[in-house]
């Protein structure tokens, strides 16, 4: 079993957060601006993976602040070590580049709790800097998961595609599966996806809270663990079975009445874009009762409003339960709202999607 470790901070206590950057000007603005936060501390910092595994037992920080790309030991590596020998909350500086855009990706599937993308102008860092310590304090109330192993696995570069991927056109009585998540997504969504069998007869939709130039990366990962295809939506898409579409970060995604993809820029809902609640709109007025939703974990109530919808007119609502949440919040406004059909662990939806998609063709 995964070991899961709560990480709660009373209100009366301060966060203590460990800075690791090998830049001295963001190593020296992150822990000068956190400083001036009330409830954070900065109790140390570190210019690369490896001094920061020597201070980690030693300070004991609630949450680590973590640069993606170092000498000596770079942020993933770093990462993988954290998660299996001392996990706690991490938070990735990321860049806005392709590279580094893969490499975030693939720290949250590995269990950094949220990133941060690194300013490209030094007139930006105050408005970096005060998501960094928004993050800090969201972190606190995560769930955090460790591998049953005392090592960290080691994961390839190049992971093995699955050939023969078959994509055909929906059928009138198919349904339609979204799965939205937020925080903590990546990982869960590095759960689910892959475990779908590529004959699933569902089209599969995809709306993970994320900025514009990360959801292709993510895509892009999750295609060469699955079965299905992966692909980050673009305008013109259709929902297909034996597909994957992901919303692109930046834009929320609907679909026309041709059942094609539209993405717009209109304002965030919920204070996200893409939100799910947008999406799930779209698609329950398009296919009604064929829609089945999956809320994953994730902060606030975004999908709450849109899995009434899909309760309204006879589809079907399943919750990530709390056991397996990073932040059980997406999940919980939805339960305690009455609107799921079902609350499951994460390992255990994949199987409740094909019993439904199932039970969904055998009834009609």
């Amino acid at each position: 079993m995964n070991q899961v470790h709560p990480i709660g901070t009373p209100s009366d206590s301060t966060v203590r957060v460990l800075v690791v950057d090998d830049s001295a000007f963001m190593r020296f603005t992150i822990s000068n601006y956190l400083n001036k936060q009330p409830g954070i501390k900065v109790v140390g910092s570190a210019q690369n993976g490896e001094e920061a595994l020597v201070l980690i037992p030693r300070l004991k920080p609630d949450v680590i602040t973590l640069d993606v790309e170092m000498p000596k030991l770079d942020g993933i590596s770093t990462l993988r070590e954290i998660m299996a020998r001392f996990p706690r909350p991490v938070i990735m500086l990321s860049s806005m580049t392709k590279e580094g855009a893969v490499e975030t990706i693939q720290a949250l599937t590995l269990g950094a709790f949220d990133f941060v993308t690194k300013p490209e102008q030094k007139a930006n860092v105050n408005a970096v800097m005060e998501e960094v310590a928004q993050k800090i304090q969201r972190a606190t109330k995560a769930r955090i998961w460790s591998p049953p192993s005392s090592r960290p696995t080691i994961m390839p570069k190049v992971e093995p595609s699955f050939s023969n991927k078959n994509i055909r056109p929906r059928r009138t009585t198919e349904p339609v599966v979204v799965i939205g998540s937020s925080t903590g997504g990546p990982r869960a969504l590095n759960t689910l996806i892959p475990a779908l069998p590529g004959n699933l007869p569902a089209a599969v939709m995809v709306i993970q809270h994320m900025p514009a130039g990360f959801t292709r990366s993510l895509a892009e990962r999750l295609d060469t663990l699955s079965p299905l295809k992966v692909k980050e939506a673009v305008p013109g898409d259709q929902l297909q079975v034996g597909q994957v579409l992901i919303a692109p970060g930046g834009f929320h995604t609907v679909f026309d009445h041709n059942g094609q993809a539209v993405m717009n820029q209109n304002p965030p809902v919920h204070g996200v874009r893409p939100a799910i609640d947008v999406t799930l709109s779209s698609i329950v007025q398009l296919y009604g009762a064929h829609t089945i939703s999956v809320i994953l974990t994730g902060m606030g109530h975004d999908g709450t409003n849109g899995c009434g919808l899909v309760r309204s007119v006879g589809g079907k609502v399943i919750a990530e339960d709390e056991s397996t949440c990073v932040v059980w919040g997406m999940p919980r406004s939805v339960f305690e709202s009455g609107f799921s059909d079902l609350v499951v662990p994460l390992p255990d939806i994949a199987k409740i999607i094909v019993q439904q998609v199932n039970d969904h063709l055998e009834n009609g």
